[in-house]
């Protein structure tokens, strides 16, 4: 695989940020995966923090290097994280579970398939036009769909999420084909609450995801303002030309079968919250580039 990607979280006006997001890979198979812990209840930041780690550690314990049934895996973890925030909720003797939505996508065979719970979003974009993006599980979709008695519902009531005490409602996505240049966004409601599908496509399309997700995000918290949401986004342009020389580029020719590399950093969950990060800044970036690169590095030294 060949890819270039960029990932960016910042708190906008929020006391603190409850979004977090990152990706992985093997030779064959990549995961991209964001969540937005949901504000109302306690501990959203955490209840994000826990699905991107259980859909994470579960990747890299199936994908060898190719992962057998992916939409069997993108139901399977999904629940599986739903059911560790609420044994989280349980271990700390909390009345009100933590609750985030969840958006993941896995790119293998040359195809995407991507699964979500809540309403952050995935757009696949080409040529600088939506070609497919998720459907929010928001009573403002509802409405959209003209159905009598929802006028005056809250775009941001959703009537699913992972952590409630009732089982989570989820969409799973037909695979779809990528062809060179597409971009796939993963964003939280901060984004495109802000920003309209055709200004983030369009965006998204006319330049490197290196400049195109920084100026979105950029662009979302200066429109918002000082009421804005967190606002996070991960984004994958497929099979850039110069990916292998480019510093945000990735290509996975010199990895082995069992060669694994992450972003996703493991997190303490024992109530430190506020041990969590609220920015993820060009420095932190940075390093989790540095540390993809030098497992490249490992693993073709290994290759006889």
């Amino acid at each position: 695989m060949k890819f270039s990607v960029f990932q960016i979280s910042r708190k906008g006006g929020r006391e603190k940020n409850e979004d977090r997001m990152g990706y992985c890979y093997t030779r064959e198979a990549c995961l991209f995966v964001l969540a937005d812990g949901m504000g109302g209840h306690p501990q959203g930041e955490v209840a994000a923090q826990i699905a991107i780690q259980s859909v994470s550690a579960e990747f890299q314990r199936r994908a060898r290097p190719t992962l057998p049934d992916i939409q069997e895996f993108l139901t399977s973890s999904l629940l599986a994280a739903h059911q560790q925030i609420l044994r989280h909720g349980n271990q700390q003797g909390m009345l009100d579970s933590p609750r985030t939505t969840l958006v993941t996508a896995v790119v293998q065979h040359g195809q995407v398939h991507w699964i979500h719970c809540g309403d952050s979003r995935a757009y696949l974009v080409r040529g600088g036009e939506v070609l497919a993006r998720t459907r929010d599980h928001s009573y403002i979709e509802l409405r959209n769909a003209s159905i009598p008695g929802l006028e005056r519902v809250n775009r941001n009531v959703l009537f699913t999420c992972l952590g409630s005490p009732t089982k989570p409602l989820y969409d799973t996505s037909a695979p779809q084909a990528l062809m060179q240049g597409d971009r796939l966004l993963l964003c939280s409601d901060g984004l495109w609450g802000t920003l309209d599908d055709d200004t983030i496509a369009r965006q998204l399309g006319s330049q490197p995801v290196s400049h195109a997700v920084p100026d979105l995000v950029e662009d979302a918290l200066r429109r918002a303002g000082q009421s804005s949401d967190n606002v996070t986004a991960v984004a994958m342009e497929w099979e850039t030309p110069d990916a292998f020389e480019s510093t945000r580029g990735i290509s996975t020719e010199a990895f082995g079968d069992d060669a694994f590399a992450s972003t996703i950093q493991f997190e303490p969950l024992d109530g430190h919250a506020d041990e969590l990060a609220d920015d993820l800044d060009d420095e932190a970036i940075e390093r989790s580039i540095a540390e993809i690169n030098e497992a490249i590095r490992r693993s073709a030294a290994r290759k006889p």
